[in-house]
Protein backbone atom coordinates (compact mmCIF):
# COMPACT_ATOMS: atom_id res chain seq x y z
CA UNK A 1 0.00 0.00 0.00
CA UNK A 2 1.45 3.22 -1.04
CA UNK A 3 2.16 6.07 1.13
CA UNK A 4 -0.63 8.45 2.06
CA UNK A 5 0.31 12.45 0.65
CA UNK A 6 0.74 14.94 2.80
CA UNK A 7 -1.55 17.82 3.39
CA UNK A 8 1.10 19.95 2.10
CA UNK A 9 1.93 17.87 -1.00
CA UNK A 10 -2.02 17.59 -1.62
CA UNK A 11 -1.68 21.79 -1.74
CA UNK A 12 0.76 21.53 -4.29
CA UNK A 13 -0.42 18.93 -6.19
CA UNK A 14 -4.03 21.17 -6.58
CA UNK A 15 -2.43 24.81 -7.18
CA UNK A 16 -0.04 22.50 -9.92
CA UNK A 17 -3.46 22.03 -11.42
CA UNK A 18 -4.72 25.42 -11.55
CA UNK A 19 -1.66 26.76 -13.09
CA UNK A 20 -0.95 24.06 -15.99
CA UNK A 21 -4.63 22.48 -16.14
CA UNK A 22 -7.03 25.59 -15.77
CA UNK A 23 -3.85 28.03 -17.09
CA UNK A 24 -4.93 31.18 -14.29
CA UNK A 25 -3.84 33.72 -13.85
CA UNK A 26 -0.56 34.67 -11.55
CA UNK A 27 -2.34 36.46 -9.54
CA UNK A 28 -5.19 34.30 -8.96
CA UNK A 29 -2.74 31.79 -8.27
CA UNK A 30 -1.68 33.72 -5.41
CA UNK A 31 -4.09 34.18 -4.17
CA UNK A 32 -5.15 30.66 -3.76
CA UNK A 33 -1.94 29.93 -2.55
CA UNK A 34 -2.16 32.27 0.45
CA UNK A 35 -5.89 31.33 1.69
CA UNK A 36 -4.39 27.53 1.00
CA UNK A 37 -1.35 28.52 3.06
CA UNK A 38 -3.91 30.23 5.90
CA UNK A 39 -5.55 26.23 5.65
CA UNK A 40 -2.35 24.25 6.33
CA UNK A 41 -1.22 26.28 9.16
CA UNK A 42 -4.52 25.72 11.15
CA UNK A 43 -4.46 22.17 10.21
CA UNK A 44 -0.98 21.32 10.81
CA UNK A 45 -2.05 23.25 14.30
CA UNK A 46 -5.08 21.25 15.16
CA UNK A 47 -2.30 18.05 14.09
CA UNK A 48 -4.72 16.84 11.30
CA UNK A 49 -4.50 16.18 7.53
CA UNK A 50 -6.84 17.53 5.33
CA UNK A 51 -8.02 14.28 4.23
CA UNK A 52 -9.12 13.22 7.81
CA UNK A 53 -11.22 17.11 8.42
CA UNK A 54 -15.01 16.42 8.29
CA UNK A 55 -17.44 19.63 8.33
CA UNK A 56 -17.28 19.57 12.10
CA UNK A 57 -13.94 20.72 12.37
CA UNK A 58 -13.81 22.52 9.26
CA UNK A 59 -16.52 24.41 10.64
CA UNK A 60 -14.67 25.10 13.67
CA UNK A 61 -11.50 26.29 11.04
CA UNK A 62 -14.52 29.03 9.92
CA UNK A 63 -15.14 29.73 13.74
CA UNK A 64 -11.72 30.42 14.52
CA UNK A 65 -10.84 32.92 11.67
CA UNK A 66 -14.37 34.97 12.96
CA UNK A 67 -12.44 35.58 16.16
CA UNK A 68 -9.33 36.68 15.06
CA UNK A 69 -11.61 39.05 13.52
CA UNK A 70 -11.13 38.58 9.85
CA UNK A 71 -13.37 40.41 7.74
CA UNK A 72 -16.57 37.74 6.52
CA UNK A 73 -15.31 38.97 2.88
CA UNK A 74 -12.19 36.74 3.77
CA UNK A 75 -13.79 33.98 5.02
CA UNK A 76 -15.49 33.47 2.57
CA UNK A 77 -13.05 33.45 -0.38
CA UNK A 78 -11.10 31.47 2.43
CA UNK A 79 -14.16 28.99 2.20
CA UNK A 80 -14.16 29.09 -1.25
CA UNK A 81 -10.36 28.22 -2.04
CA UNK A 82 -11.00 24.86 0.43
CA UNK A 83 -14.54 23.99 -1.56
CA UNK A 84 -12.22 24.03 -4.73
CA UNK A 85 -9.54 22.24 -3.12
CA UNK A 86 -11.98 19.29 -1.90
CA UNK A 87 -13.61 19.09 -5.10
CA UNK A 88 -10.47 18.48 -6.86
CA UNK A 89 -9.58 15.94 -4.25
CA UNK A 90 -12.48 14.00 -4.90
CA UNK A 91 -12.04 14.08 -8.81
CA UNK A 92 -8.55 12.52 -8.20
CA UNK A 93 -10.06 10.20 -6.15
CA UNK A 94 -8.23 11.20 -2.87
CA UNK A 95 -11.23 11.38 -0.42
CA UNK A 96 -14.45 9.78 -1.51
CA UNK A 97 -16.39 12.99 0.20
CA UNK A 98 -16.03 16.91 0.51
CA UNK A 99 -16.40 17.61 4.11
CA UNK A 100 -16.67 21.79 2.73
CA UNK A 101 -20.01 20.93 0.71
CA UNK A 102 -22.32 21.35 3.35
CA UNK A 103 -20.84 24.21 4.81
CA UNK A 104 -22.89 27.80 4.32
CA UNK A 105 -20.65 31.08 2.97
CA UNK A 106 -20.85 33.80 5.25
CA UNK A 107 -23.47 36.45 4.33
CA UNK A 108 -22.09 39.72 2.74
CA UNK A 109 -23.11 43.06 2.24
CA UNK A 110 -23.69 43.82 -1.09
CA UNK A 111 -21.35 46.38 -1.84
CA UNK A 112 -22.18 48.55 -5.25
CA UNK A 113 -18.89 49.35 -7.41
CA UNK A 114 -17.56 52.42 -6.68
CA UNK A 115 -17.91 55.02 -9.79
CA UNK A 116 -15.42 57.89 -10.62
CA UNK A 117 -17.68 61.55 -10.63
CA UNK A 118 -17.48 62.36 -14.07
CA UNK A 119 -16.05 66.03 -13.77
CA UNK A 120 -13.11 64.48 -12.00
CA UNK A 121 -13.10 61.93 -14.89
CA UNK A 122 -12.60 64.80 -17.33
CA UNK A 123 -9.78 66.95 -14.59
CA UNK A 124 -7.68 63.67 -14.41
CA UNK A 125 -7.77 62.59 -18.24
CA UNK A 126 -6.15 65.97 -18.04
CA UNK A 127 -3.46 66.47 -15.88
CA UNK A 128 -0.35 64.57 -16.57
CA UNK A 129 2.05 66.88 -18.51
CA UNK A 130 1.82 66.24 -22.30
CA UNK A 131 5.39 67.56 -22.68
CA UNK A 132 6.91 65.19 -20.90
CA UNK A 133 6.97 61.43 -21.89
CA UNK A 134 5.86 60.03 -18.92
CA UNK A 135 3.14 62.15 -18.85
CA UNK A 136 2.35 61.33 -22.73
CA UNK A 137 1.86 57.96 -21.64
CA UNK A 138 0.00 58.55 -18.40
CA UNK A 139 -2.48 60.61 -20.70
CA UNK A 140 -2.83 57.56 -22.88
CA UNK A 141 -3.42 54.87 -20.08
CA UNK A 142 -5.88 56.35 -17.81
CA UNK A 143 -7.98 57.26 -21.05
CA UNK A 144 -7.48 53.54 -22.14
CA UNK A 145 -8.81 52.63 -18.81
CA UNK A 146 -12.00 54.65 -19.08
CA UNK A 147 -12.83 54.07 -22.86
CA UNK A 148 -11.96 50.20 -22.56
CA UNK A 149 -13.04 49.31 -19.05
CA UNK A 150 -10.19 46.62 -19.31
CA UNK A 151 -8.39 44.89 -16.06
CA UNK A 152 -4.74 46.55 -14.94
CA UNK A 153 -3.50 43.63 -15.95
CA UNK A 154 -4.98 42.82 -19.12
CA UNK A 155 -3.61 47.04 -19.68
CA UNK A 156 -0.34 46.28 -18.38
CA UNK A 157 -0.29 42.98 -21.16
CA UNK A 158 -0.64 44.65 -24.23
CA UNK A 159 1.91 44.14 -26.62
CA UNK A 160 2.81 46.06 -29.79
CA UNK A 161 1.24 43.98 -31.94
CA UNK A 162 -1.95 43.69 -29.73
CA UNK A 163 -3.64 47.65 -30.38
CA UNK A 164 -5.33 48.15 -34.05
CA UNK A 165 -4.99 52.23 -34.20
CA UNK A 166 -6.63 51.56 -37.94
CA UNK A 167 -9.58 49.13 -36.48
CA UNK A 168 -9.82 51.37 -33.59
CA UNK A 169 -9.77 48.30 -30.85
CA UNK A 170 -7.34 46.43 -28.32
CA UNK A 171 -7.23 42.96 -28.43
CA UNK A 172 -6.68 41.85 -24.45
CA UNK A 173 -6.10 38.76 -22.66
CA UNK A 174 -8.28 37.88 -19.88
CA UNK A 175 -9.12 35.87 -16.58
CA UNK A 176 -8.56 32.35 -18.21
CA UNK A 177 -6.80 32.93 -21.14
CA UNK A 178 -10.17 34.41 -22.29
CA UNK A 179 -9.05 36.71 -25.28
CA UNK A 180 -11.85 39.51 -26.58
CA UNK A 181 -11.57 42.49 -28.87
CA UNK A 182 -12.34 45.90 -27.00
CA UNK A 183 -13.31 48.44 -29.55
CA UNK A 184 -11.85 52.87 -28.83
CA UNK A 185 -13.35 55.73 -29.09
CA UNK A 186 -11.20 58.13 -31.22
CA UNK A 187 -9.85 60.00 -28.42
CA UNK A 188 -8.30 56.72 -27.02
CA UNK A 189 -6.97 56.35 -30.40
CA UNK A 190 -5.70 59.58 -30.82
CA UNK A 191 -3.48 59.51 -27.14
CA UNK A 192 -1.79 56.15 -28.07
CA UNK A 193 -1.16 57.22 -31.32
CA UNK A 194 0.71 60.04 -29.49
CA UNK A 195 2.19 57.71 -26.82
CA UNK A 196 3.67 55.90 -29.66
CA UNK A 197 5.01 58.58 -32.01
CA UNK A 198 6.96 60.65 -28.84
CA UNK A 199 6.42 58.99 -25.31
CA UNK A 200 7.09 55.41 -26.38
CA UNK A 201 10.12 55.94 -28.05
CA UNK A 202 11.61 58.34 -25.67
CA UNK A 203 11.08 55.44 -22.87
CA UNK A 204 12.30 52.11 -24.63
CA UNK A 205 15.83 51.51 -23.55
CA UNK A 206 18.56 49.81 -25.38
CA UNK A 207 16.65 46.23 -25.10
CA UNK A 208 13.48 46.04 -27.42
CA UNK A 209 10.69 45.16 -26.11
CA UNK A 210 7.24 44.13 -27.89
CA UNK A 211 5.81 45.73 -24.58
CA UNK A 212 3.30 48.15 -25.23
CA UNK A 213 3.30 50.59 -22.23
CA UNK A 214 6.57 51.45 -20.57
CA UNK A 215 8.29 52.68 -17.42
CA UNK A 216 10.84 55.12 -17.27
CA UNK A 217 13.33 52.17 -17.35
CA UNK A 218 12.50 51.19 -20.79
CA UNK A 219 10.73 47.75 -19.41
CA UNK A 220 6.90 46.57 -19.21
CA UNK A 221 5.14 48.63 -17.06
CA UNK A 222 3.31 47.15 -13.88
CA UNK A 223 0.24 46.77 -12.36
CA UNK A 224 1.47 48.37 -9.43
CA UNK A 225 3.55 51.12 -11.47
CA UNK A 226 -0.30 51.77 -13.08
CA UNK A 227 -1.93 52.22 -9.28
CA UNK A 228 0.74 54.80 -8.09
CA UNK A 229 1.06 56.48 -11.44
CA UNK A 230 -3.09 56.81 -11.15
CA UNK A 231 -2.74 58.00 -7.45
CA UNK A 232 0.15 60.84 -8.15
CA UNK A 233 -2.14 62.43 -10.54
CA UNK A 234 -4.83 62.21 -8.12
CA UNK A 235 -3.34 64.04 -5.76
CA UNK A 236 -2.11 66.23 -8.42
CA UNK A 237 -5.92 67.41 -9.06
CA UNK A 238 -6.63 67.34 -5.44
CA UNK A 239 -9.10 64.93 -5.65
CA UNK A 240 -9.85 63.78 -1.88
CA UNK A 241 -11.41 60.12 -2.57
CA UNK A 242 -9.12 57.72 -4.15
CA UNK A 243 -9.77 56.10 -7.21
CA UNK A 244 -8.22 52.80 -8.62
CA UNK A 245 -7.80 51.24 -12.38
CA UNK A 246 -10.39 48.93 -11.06
CA UNK A 247 -12.69 52.16 -10.26
CA UNK A 248 -12.42 53.57 -13.67
CA UNK A 249 -13.41 49.93 -15.22
CA UNK A 250 -16.67 50.57 -12.77
CA UNK A 251 -17.16 54.02 -13.99
CA UNK A 252 -16.81 52.61 -17.76
CA UNK A 253 -19.39 49.94 -17.21
CA UNK A 254 -22.04 52.10 -15.28
CA UNK A 255 -21.72 55.15 -17.75
CA UNK A 256 -22.41 52.77 -20.31
CA UNK A 257 -25.53 51.64 -19.12
CA UNK A 258 -26.82 54.87 -18.00
CA UNK A 259 -26.15 55.77 -21.84
CA UNK A 260 -28.62 53.02 -22.81
CA UNK A 261 -26.13 49.99 -23.57
CA UNK A 262 -27.82 46.58 -23.10
CA UNK A 263 -26.80 44.43 -20.20
CA UNK A 264 -25.23 41.36 -22.77
CA UNK A 265 -22.94 44.20 -24.46
CA UNK A 266 -21.28 45.53 -21.22
CA UNK A 267 -20.86 41.61 -20.60
CA UNK A 268 -18.89 41.15 -23.55
CA UNK A 269 -16.83 44.22 -23.10
CA UNK A 270 -15.95 43.57 -19.60
CA UNK A 271 -14.95 40.03 -20.48
CA UNK A 272 -17.49 38.85 -17.98
CA UNK A 273 -18.55 34.98 -18.60
CA UNK A 274 -21.94 35.13 -16.31
CA UNK A 275 -24.28 37.72 -17.34
CA UNK A 276 -25.21 37.76 -13.66
CA UNK A 277 -21.92 39.07 -12.36
CA UNK A 278 -22.65 42.33 -14.71
CA UNK A 279 -25.62 42.86 -13.61
CA UNK A 280 -24.45 44.16 -9.93
CA UNK A 281 -24.06 47.67 -12.48
CA UNK A 282 -27.86 47.75 -13.14
CA UNK A 283 -28.21 48.58 -9.14
CA UNK A 284 -25.59 51.54 -9.92
CA UNK A 285 -27.37 52.77 -12.75
CA UNK A 286 -30.78 52.00 -11.06
CA UNK A 287 -29.62 54.68 -8.06
CA UNK A 288 -28.48 56.98 -10.78
CA UNK A 289 -31.86 57.31 -12.21
CA UNK A 290 -33.66 57.40 -8.58
CA UNK A 291 -31.56 60.18 -7.75
CA UNK A 292 -32.58 62.10 -10.83
CA UNK A 293 -35.88 61.56 -10.90
CA UNK A 294 -35.60 62.70 -6.60
CA UNK A 295 -34.00 65.69 -7.88
CA UNK A 296 -36.53 66.53 -10.84
CA UNK A 297 -39.63 65.68 -10.47
CA UNK A 298 -41.85 68.47 -8.40
CA UNK A 299 -43.31 65.78 -6.10
CA UNK A 300 -40.37 63.90 -5.42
Amino acid sequence: MSERPTSEALVDEYLAHLRVERNLSPNTLKAYSADLASFLSWAEREDVHVLDLDHRRLRRYLADLDRARYAKRTIARRLAAVRSLYRYLVMRGHTTGSPAAVLSTPKLPRELPAVAPAQLLERLLDTPDAATPLGVRDRAIIELLYATGVRVSELTGLDLGSVDLPGGAIRVMGKGSRERIVPMHPAAVRRLRDYLATGRPALLGAEPTEAFFLNRLGTRLTSGGVRRMLEKHLTAVGASAQITPHDLRHSFATHLLEGGADLRTVQELLGHVALSTTQIYTHVSTKHLRDVHKGAHPRA
